[in-house]
């Protein structure tokens, strides 16, 4: 046991299969992490570490937590969005900190924020409109701790706002307010935590590009803000400043927003989708908007959701990964730039674990 234990101290002993990370897509910025600025139409895997757990994409960057609770980035850097003081930009992974209590962590155009194992809640980069929670605009080029709270669940970064969860459920945000995206009833900005509502029952959230989306416990679906194409769900444009429920059903598990499009499981595993659908990002075998939830196919094995701008990738309880939308750089990992407006799946491996997308690339976790 020694000689094991020695072995693995020293890196020789074989390690357990784990989550390795693969990128496709565009990669001007270098947010694939392939050590070039070279774009990919199918999955190529980031170095050969098998550690890696969650991931979150950027505009043109990407973040990434590891087993070991450290935290990388990598990609365009030119607000300090990567965490690593300064503004260089990096084609590899470089380590933010020398922490090793990283959680969950969400990457926004030109900013992220992040939540630690003890609860507290960070963030860097870009600080325009607020969107740090610093109770500032300025930029940040490391991470900066919002407040001295260490009761936060969980956070999603749009393009220029935050919403985030606490432990005891109820709902925050912060930044820009156009369009009431902030779900505050009215259209102020504000550059730190302010509360939605008083409702303590939120489950799930998640940050479009100018629009946010909620789940409560009870399984009903909420949204606000922008609504351009019918991007809310609530059959019609309006704009929205205060959390509005997406008709009745209280089967709805998790959400996902892009630029005016979203997509939701329900629990019984179909997938549905709504809002802009100009490239066929929406998956329903058309080009046409639509402003109330269209199921996808017949499919009950849909598992996660992420979007991109005007592209999605999602992966299903078999592991398989599938693609539909927007392609032409190569975002949607099938080999080639072809736009597809319905899903397509992405090779034949049944191993994908996590997914994530930014502006124009992909990445995914998947056992090795």
């Amino acid at each position: 046991m020694q000689q094991v234990n020695a072995a693995i101290a020293a890196g020789t002993w074989p390690s357990p299969p784990g989550p390795a990370l693969y990128s496709w897509g565009a990669n001007y910025g270098g947010q694939l992490g392939l050590n070039n600025v070279t774009y990919y139409s199918s999955p190529k895997q980031v170095g050969s570490l098998i550690t890696w757990a969650s991931i979150s994409g950027g505009g043109a960057f990407t973040v990434a937590i590891k087993l070991d609770g450290t935290l990388w980035s990598w990609g365009r850097n030119g607000s300090g969005q990567l965490g690593l003081g300064n503004t260089t930009e990096y084609s590899s992974p470089k380590q933010v900190g020398a922490l090793t209590n990283w959680l969950k962590i969400s990457a926004g155009s030109y900013s992220c924020v992040a939540i630690k194992t003890n609860g507290t809640i960070w963030s860097w980069g870009n600080g325009q409109s607020g969107k740090l929670g610093l109770g500032n605009t300025t930029y940040y080029s490391s991470p900066k701790q919002i407040g001295s709270l260490t009761d936060w669940a969980n956070v999603a970064v749009g393009d220029s706002h935050v919403i985030a969860l606490k432990t005891d459920g109820t709902l925050w945000s912060w930044g820009s307010n156009s369009s009431g995206r902030l779900g505050l009833n009215d259209l102020t900005p504000r550059s730190s935590p302010v509360q939605i509502g008083a409702l303590t029952s939120w489950v799930d959230l998640e940050a479009g590009f100018n629009n946010s989306q909620a789940i409560q416990s009870n399984g009903t679906l909420w949204s606000w803000g922008n609504n351009y194409a019918g991007g809310l769900g609530l059959g019609n444009t309006t704009y929205y400043s205060s959390p509005k429920q997406i008709g009745s059903l209280t089967t709805w598990l998790k959400v996902s927003t892009g630029y005016c499009d979203s997509f939701a499981i329900k629990t019984d595993g179909t997938i549905w989708s709504w809002g802009l659908n100009n490239f066929g990002q929406l998956g329903l075998g058309n080009t046409t908007n639509y402003s109330s939830p269209k199921q996808i196919g017949a499919g009950t094995l849909w598992s996660k959701v992420a979007c991109g701008l005007s592209f999605t990738i999602s992966t299903k309880t078999d592991g398989t990964l599938w693609a539909w939308g927007k392609n032409n750089y190569g975002q949607l990992g099938l080999g080639n730039t072809t736009y597809r407006s319905s899903p397509n799946q992405v090779g034949s491996l049944t191993t994908w674990l996590n997914i994530a997308s930014g502006n124009y690339h992909t990445v995914t976790t998947k056992n090795t």
